[in-house]
């Protein structure tokens, strides 16, 4: 029996963790139900190397964008490399773009800045957003309440199922709340699978079906039993399995409502 198809909406597959077996990463991918992976950029080089991937690999597409902690040198004309770059077909959304305040290397107002270029950007191209926020959660809740009243409305990106994801969600339940009412999905990665993950755990039992997508993060946040090691896509099934189990549903379920959702916020074809 062929494993439940499922999608990888958030990885890192240009870096050099993968750098000795990335054709084995993707063949292992694909064997274990992935459908489609989708590789973020965090920067012009990494967005670069994004789309070349996508270009390399039929399941595979990019996200282009700036992350917060490598904004610090940002030019103008790095959103117009973006713009180019989000021409290719295989380019779906507009991300790694968000708002950190755990790592301190670039000042907030300077973050804020790039996030706000990035999120007009994406609103003017019709491409959904990729969002890293890291213990900001007020501050990004804020942003994308003033985005989404003031600056999102008749654009092409207003017309999209959902403008935007929160990934690997780190909120609580009244802030994912307010995501879904401002259109925001979710996104759920390996720290779901901790066996300390009490609190997430508490709140995943509670998160819309529907509006949830999966992710690896890879190379990072790998979950259990493999903590600690180099995550892959391979390895969402996991976190596939650890939701089906705070859902009480089939692993099939939760794979057809995920893969679903996924397939809409990225207008993915049909079949992939």
């Amino acid at each position: 029996m062929n494993p439940p198809a499922l999608i990888d909406s958030h990885c890192h597959l240009d870096l050099n963790h993968f750098d000795l077996d990335r054709d084995e990463v993707v063949t292992r991918a694909q064997e274990a139900g992935v459908v489609a992976i989708i590789t973020q950029g965090v920067d012009i080089p990494s967005s670069r190397r994004a789309v070349a991937l996508a270009q390399r690999y039929p399941a595979v597409y990019a996200a282009v964008g700036i992350h917060p902690t490598d904004c610090a040198d940002f030019r103008p004309e790095m959103l117009a490399e973006l713009r180019e770059m989000a021409a290719h077909p295989k380019v779906v959304a507009i991300g790694e773009i968000g708002l950190d305040d755990y790592w301190k290397r670039v000042p907030l107002p300077q973050q804020l800045h790039v996030l706000r270029q990035q999120l007009d950007l994406a609103a003017e191209l019709g491409l959904p957003v990729i969002l890293h926020d890291r213990e900001t959660h007020e501050l990004m809740m804020a942003e994308l309440r003033a985005w989404v009243r003031q600056r999102l409305p008749g654009t092409r990106l207003a017309a999209r199922a959902w403008p935007g994801v929160l990934h690997s969600f780190s909120g609580d339940w009244d802030m994912a709340q307010e995501a879904y009412d401002l259109g925001f999905i979710l996104g759920l990665a390996g720290p779901v699978t901790f066996k300390n993950a009490r609190a997430l755990q508490t709140l995943a039992a509670q998160l819309h079906p529907q509006r949830l997508m999966l992710e690896t993060d890879a190379p990072y946040l790998t979950p259990h039993p493999y903590r600690g090691r180099r995550n892959e896509p391979a390895r969402i099934q996991l976190t596939a399995q650890k939701l089906a189990e705070l859902w009480q549903m089939s692993l099939a379920q939760v794979a057809t409502l995920t893969t679903a959702t996924a397939r809409t916020f990225f207008d993915l074809p049909d079949p992939f």
